[in-house]
């Protein structure tokens, strides 16, 4: 009992914020850790390194994301505000110094190579989330102004639209997700429906732009008509489904997946088919079971937020980890075409199990700020509340 207690005593006063959600990523990473071991054989032999080596490496990424959700759940989440459109800012070079020279791996340009640590970095995720958040803080402080195009909408439109197609140029899916999650937060954020379709024609200046000048756009346009010929599922589909197919209920048990020397990247597209394989009917669902409690007490934490800039953030980012993921496991389940989306906290990956864990620690963030009153106001500006939404009519917000 005294070691129960010191336990729940350690984790009052270092893990706060909602305790469902802490449990939540720490199962995915502890997942993570097992399948991505499992299925990284085939890449240390053709390397010429010991699998523990990768192990190492992975586990390493996982305590760094967990590092990162801790740090950035400590910090009250209105410092993102602020920070945001820095980031922005900051975002626009990153993406096109990636398009013009970034460095090419898995047949795509998405990555910086950052010199001395020799480890790359995906700035599609960094601007993800600063959107994100910038977005949250636009709408939150715009509600008094919500039908003001000039001020308020055209700002909004124009960095989802400038943002979306720098993304678009080297990643198309993660494009895509991002401006869905954006018409998501502009809704929630009581903007007229009017204008939601304003930014879907936007939205379509954008993806024609993207079609003429993206150089993965073949690449997309082959995936999508391969996943409508029913008849000759692409490869990694055809073992993917194989791998789902030969699990069963309960697996073949950890370590044991066949598949994992056939399907290509087995532990970051396509590790969803390995979690299955090895662990049955009841991993698949299991995992299916924790995004889905994610998504819900994300929800919960921006429900509770007493400000609207906590409730955009908390539910923008959840819908987004959560949408990456469902995605994810549709590719592998053949419900969609293939994107190389990665599954969020349990892909082998460096960037994205940081900056997923940063997304966590923020709706963390959220969520402590619904019941710690410590929190210090961050500016004089008075900041638009929940209850002070204007409420959705066919008109105006």
């Amino acid at each position: 009992m005294k070691s129960l207690d010191k336990i729940k005593g350690w984790a009052d006063e270092y893990l706060q914020g909602d305790r469902v959600i802490w449990a939540v990523v720490i199962a995915l990473s502890g997942i993570s850790v097992l399948v991505v071991y499992s299925s990284i054989g085939t890449l240390a032999y053709r390397r010429m390194v010991s699998p523990e080596y990768y192990l190492m490496k992975h586990t390493m990424m996982v305590l760094l994301g967990l590092g990162a959700m801790w740090v950035a759940h400590k910090i009250d989440y209105r410092y993102y505000s602020k920070l945001s459109r820095f980031g922005l800012w900051v975002s626009v070079p990153l993406l096109l110094y990636t398009y013009k020279f970034g460095q090419t791996l898995n047949d795509a340009s998405r990555w910086i190579n950052i010199p001395i640590i020799n480890q790359t970095f995906q700035p599609s995720d960094f601007a993800s989330l600063v959107l994100i958040m910038s977005l949250a803080s636009m709408l939150s402080k715009k509600q008094e102004n919500i039908e003001d195009i000039s001020q308020t909408l055209l700002p909004m439109l124009g960095w989802i639209s400038v943002i979306c197609l720098l993304i678009a140029l080297s990643n198309i899916s993660t494009a895509i997700l991002l401006f869905i999650t954006c018409m998501l937060i502009m809704f929630i954020g009581r903007v007229p429906v009017k204008y939601l379709a304003l930014l879907l024609l936007f939205g379509s200046l954008t993806g024609v732009v993207a079609y003429k000048v993206s150089p993965r756009i073949e690449t997309a346009i082959n995936r999508i008509n391969s996943y409508m010929n029913d008849d000759e599922p692409p490869f990694q589909v055809r073992h993917s489904l194989i791998a789902v197919a030969t699990g069963g209920v309960t697996g073949k048990g950890p370590g044991n997946s066949d598949q994992r020397n056939i399907l290509p990247h087995p532990y970051s597209d396509f590790i969803y088919s390995i979690v299955i394989e090895e662990y049955g009917m009841v991993g698949g669902i299991l995992v299916i079971l924790l995004y889905l409690v994610f998504l819900h007490r994300g929800m919960k934490a921006a429900y509770n937020s007493e400000l609207a800039f906590g409730g955009l953030l908390s539910a923008g980012l959840s819908f987004d980890l959560v949408c990456q993921a469902m995605v994810n496991m549709g590719v592998v389940l053949h419900l969609g075409p293939v994107t190389g989306q990665p599954l969020p906290f349990v892909s082998w990956g460096g960037t994205a199990m940081i900056f997923s864990g940063l997304s966590a620690g923020i709706i963390l963030s959220v969520s402590r700020g619904a019941t710690d009153k410590t929190w210090g106001e961050l500016s004089d500006k008075k900041e638009t509340t929940i209850n002070e939404m204007k409420p959705v009519t066919g008109k105006a917000a």
